[in-house]
């Protein structure tokens, strides 16, 4: 490496990474020195497209971003965790014993999913789907399997049970709430949810309550709290993630749920910049791409020397269009005190749309069905822009009040 250049550690091969080495080479070409270290033997990829892997609807080859190799002073280290980080001597150790000297130094750890402590759930045939080895495992498992179980009707969870379906597997999903997606949309588009779900043949168990998974040799299925079972031949924990933190506590950098930053994505550390689903602003922490490219932005406009820049976080918005149905939902999915909703519903089209307005701003929107106008209402939201000229209309879309001349 050049002696001229800034040592830069970015620890995490992760979309979050290597975005911003993609804005760094915009912002900063050459200026630093920069060794990428991930835990996963391959470089970046892109994670949104694993339940489009799982349902063989992409191969593998698809999943790979821009080859970190190409970009200018990046050495790779890929398949070697950073195990600790030496703050006082700014030295990065990793789990074969390499030790990585840095100047700057860049957390993009990611997330890792939650395993429930429950009876059975390190038997074989128990799996998460949360990153490329596990939709590698899936598919795998896929072959020979005739029944699957997916606890967790979040976002992850219906993506895996799409997945397995497309492969002809029989499955069933398995939620503690009372609807799916309970964080995204609301009951009413839940129930379209739902129904679209089962018209693919895939089975809805609501309020249940996970107890153990049976088997003694390897899982063979699921008991639920109420004493009910549910044969499988695979099961699926999709229950959520958490930040990953334990290399930051280790280091001593202040941690909550996850690695504290600033507004300039500044840990407590000067030196250390953190970013993605392990960073922790303004209490927020997120789990989608549009705040990792938010942070992106701002960490690389910081290390370029940008003395303005700043984050100010992210509008949280999740579209869905794997599972056959087309979903979107930013910004509050129920109308609080001084808020009101629009709701249009037409259940033979299988169509759902709700909006939120609050002092003459939209402050939520849930789209299902059709979601064309996601982005714009999103975009509506970001910049608070007024709508009441335009309240009449509002739920039909932007080309239907282009149409009326609005």
């Amino acid at each position: 490496m050049s002696a001229s250049r800034e040592r830069l550690v970015v620890i995490g091969a992760g979309m979050a990474a290597s975005r911003l080495l993609g804005e760094l080479a915009q912002r900063c070409p050459g200026r630093y020195a920069v060794t990428l270290v991930g835990a996963e033997p391959h470089g970046p990829y892109n994670r949104i497209l694993l339940s489009s892997l799982l349902a063989g609807e992409r191969k593998i080859e698809d999943l790979a971003l821009e080859d970190a190799r190409a970009l200018p002073g990046v050495k790779l280290v890929l398949g070697d965790p950073a195990v600790t980080l030496d703050r006082d001597a700014h030295v990065v150790k990793t789990k074969t014993g390499a030790r990585l000297g840095y100047d700057r130094l860049v957390l993009a750890v990611g997330s890792e999913p939650i395993r429930p402590n429950l009876p059975g759930i390190d038997l074989p045939g128990v799996f998460t789907f949360r990153d490329r080895a596990d939709a590698e495992a899936l598919i795998a498992a896929s072959h020979k399997a005739q029944r699957a179980v997916i606890v967790g009707g979040g976002l992850l969870g219906l993506e895996a049970a799409y997945g397995l379906a497309r492969r002809g597997v029989a499955v069933t999903v398995v939620h503690l709430m009372g609807w799916l997606m309970e964080r995204q949309i609301d009951p009413a588009a839940a129930v379209l949810l739902q129904a679209s779900l089962a018209a693919q043949g895939i089975a809805v168990k609501l309020k249940a309550e996970t107890a153990a998974v049976i088997g003694s040799e390897r899982a063979t299925g699921l008991r639920l709290n109420d004493g009910t079972k549910l044969p499988a031949d695979l099961v699926v924990f999709a229950i959520g993630i958490r930040p990953s933190t334990a290399l930051a506590r280790q280091a001593g950098l202040a941690v909550n749920r996850g690695v504290v930053v600033d507004d300039r994505m500044t840990t407590s550390d000067p030196r250390i910049i953190a970013l993605g689903e392990c960073a922790e602003h303004r209490g927020a922490t997120y789990g989608l791409v549009a705040p990792l490219w938010d942070q992106a932005a701002v960490a690389a406009s910081v290390l370029a020397g940008d003395a303005a820049s700043a984050y100010g976080g992210s509008l949280a918005a999740t579209s869905l269009k794997v599972t056959g149905v087309e979903l979107f939902s930013a910004g509050e999915t129920e109308a609080k005190e001084g808020a009101e909703e629009i709701v249009y519903e037409d259940r033979t089209a299988g169509v759902y749309r709700k909006l939120v307005v609050k002092d003459g701003r939209l402050a939520g929107a849930v789209l299902l069905g059709d979601a064309r106008d996601g982005n714009w209402y999103a975009e509506l939201m970001r910049r608070a822009a007024p709508v009441g000229a335009m309240r009449q209309d509002l739920v039909f879309g932007r080309d239907f009040i282009a149409g009326a001349g609005a």
